[in-house]
């Protein structure tokens, strides 16, 4: 069948338009990175990957640059602060120009219009994606901040119900299309105070309104949780984890590119406990399929802030410290289902607790595969403890791996494995 004259020239100014999309999604890359300059911090480092990747893609014939865009905005939302929001926003616009129908660039428009505080079109973003799923189903990180952002919202309009001439200011910020929570916080503020000023404490119209602004400011300052408790896990302390350990063969797997790339997944499930670190990868055939235990260390200013741990494991340990940041972390990443044993406040920073290991000298943020390591081997009731992929320098720092060494009963170069039972 021949394509309309009006069709075919449609789709050849859309074919147009892609090249200079892309462009545009470029110069956004620079103009953050001119405005930022060298950076050493790991989201920051990421970020700049990201970009050279893109940058990349764009000059391979062969290659599709769309996925390398938004790469670079999923690291943009990690970078976080303003800038980085500002050019997960970018990215994502272009990307849904580029793409109409990508449910990963309407995601990414809407997690970048979330941190920025512009809710309602946060929202407007996160319903575009789901009616994009096949089932309708958002991921649950999304579907909690879309609950939380609906709650928010419900308690402004029902605010402005009670004392309607009161609220004009605050109307008039919501009824903004760029309205940010920023700039409504305070007006909200301010109609609560000119409504107890006029109308008393003991009106109850006032006390539903302060109610309402309580619940208000709890969900600005963290997000609607299903299961307060730890994501629908049960809580296990020091004892509770010698009890799920005890007797049971354990590996630690490193995140690396050779454990992918080899033949051990099949020895590697041959573990009763295999126990994976932050941000893995599975590939079956090199690190194995099964998680027993997942550990995750906090890092950065605003911990909470990072993606949802929805990948299933059996138990959950989150390192971390200071103990409010530790929660708030806890109360937000933790998916309801995606564990059925967490850590409690009792293992956040075992190395260092005085009423668990007490040991200094491991410097200020330990690494993962290094912290539960030493915690297992602490309680010691594994008949074998082993370390795969880590056997190469660099893959624990310097002190740490000298610990491992002088307690290694086996290395074993060409499995990539060191033994500590």
């Amino acid at each position: 069948m021949t394509m309309p004259l009006a069709g075919l020239f449609k789709a050849r100014q859309k074919e147009a338009a892609r090249p200079a999309l892309f462009t545009r999604g470029l110069r956004l890359c620079g103009e953050y990175l001119a405005g930022r300059g060298a950076g050493t911090a790991a989201p920051h480092v990421r970020l700049v990957q990201a970009v050279g990747a893109f940058a990349a893609a764009l000059d391979d014939p062969a290659g599709d640059p769309f996925d390398a865009l938004l790469q670079v905005g999923e690291r943009a939302l990690e970078a976080g602060g303003d800038d980085g929001l500002g050019l997960a926003l970018g990215v994502a616009e272009t990307a849904t120009l580029i793409r109409q129908r990508s449910k990963g660039a309407w995601r990414l428009r809407g997690l970048a219009l979330d941190g920025l505080g512009r809710g309602d079109e946060a929202l407007e973003c996160y319903d575009r994606y789901i009616a994009l799923l096949p089932d309708g189903e958002a991921a649950p990180e999304v579907a909690r901040r879309m609950d939380t952002l609906r709650r928010r919202r419900a308690c402004l309009d029902a605010a402005l119900a009670l004392f309607p001439e009161t609220g004009s200011p605050l109307s008039e910020v919501l009824g903004q299309p760029h309205a940010t929570t920023t700039a409504v916080a305070p007006r909200f503020a301010a109609y609560v105070r000119a409504a107890v000023a006029e109308q008393g404490l003991g009106d109850p119209a006032v006390r539903r309104l302060l109610a309402l602004y309580g619940s208000y400011r709890r969900l600005v300052e963290r997000a609607q949780t299903p299961d307060p408790l730890l994501g629908g896990g049960t809580p296990v302390g020091v004892s509770g984890l010698r009890g799920l350990v005890a007797g049971r063969t354990v590996c630690v797997v490193a995140n690396a590119g050779d454990v992918a790339d080899s033949a051990l997944g099949a020895e590697i499930d041959g573990y009763d406990l295999v126990v994976r670190c932050d941000a893995f990868r599975i590939r079956a055939g090199g690190t194995g399929e099964r998680t027993g235990l997942h550990a995750v260390s906090l890092r950065g200013d605003a911990p909470w802030e990072g993606p949802a741990w929805s990948r299933r494991a059996d138990i959950r340990l989150v390192f971390g410290d200071p103990a409010a940041g530790w929660r708030r972390a806890a109360r937000q990443r933790l998916v309801p289902g995606a564990q059925e044993y967490v850590g409690d406040v009792s293992l956040r920073r075992p190395l260092t607790d005085p009423a668990l290991l007490g040991e200094d000298g491991w410097g200020a943020a330990p690494t993962t595969a290094f912290t539960v390591l030493r915690l297992l081997d602490f309680l010691d009731v594994s008949p074998r403890l082993d370390l795969v992929g880590f056997t190469l320098p660099g893959r624990l720092r310097p002190r740490e791996a000298e610990w491992v060494m002088d307690r290694a009963t086996h290395v074993d170069d060409r499995t990539m494995r060191i033994a500590l039972r």
